[in-house]
């Protein structure tokens, strides 16, 4: 049982680097390498792109392809160009045009319109009121209506 004790510790250990390894094979095996006239050409299995490599002073340096490149640059062009779209209509929400800003209500204009709105609500809550059995809205609550049993 001892020694079980002293080498779990190995096996824990173990199982870690094994499994660092494996993960680190899964990865290896992403892209595959084919030698040409030029170079090499590389194949993401992953993605599906194709890289153009050459040795270039001892190290492996890849491009995209030319036909990845062109679509590259065409996604680009067509993101900057939304992107400029996208900037021009925030800016333009910063500004109001004369029609609309010269249409908006003055302070007194404003004032006036909520007298009157204050106005009707009192008097609708008087006659909501008075259906409730409560004042008529005068201030003079009126007597009682006998009850007739």
């Amino acid at each position: 049982m001892t020694a079980l004790k002293s080498c779990l510790p190995m096996m824990v250990l173990g199982a870690f680097l094994s499994g660092s390894n494996l993960a680190h094979s899964q990865e290896a095996g992403r892209y595959t390498m084919e030698k040409t006239d030029k170079g090499y050409i590389r194949l993401d299995t992953r993605t599906g792109d194709v890289s153009v490599c050459a040795e270039q002073s001892g190290q492996m340096v890849c491009k995209l392809a030319a036909d990845d490149r062109r679509a590259y640059e065409d996604d680009l062009a067509s993101l900057s160009q939304r992107v400029k779209k996208l900037e021009d209509q925030v800016a333009a929400y910063g500004r109001l045009p004369p029609v609309v800003r010269d249409t908006l209500p003055s302070e007194e204009e404003f004032e006036k319109t909520m007298g009157y709105m204050e106005r009707f609500f009192r008097r609708f809550m008087d006659i909501v009121k008075s259906f409730d059995g409560g004042s008529d809205g005068g201030g003079n609550d009126p007597a009682p209506a006998p009850d007739r049993t």
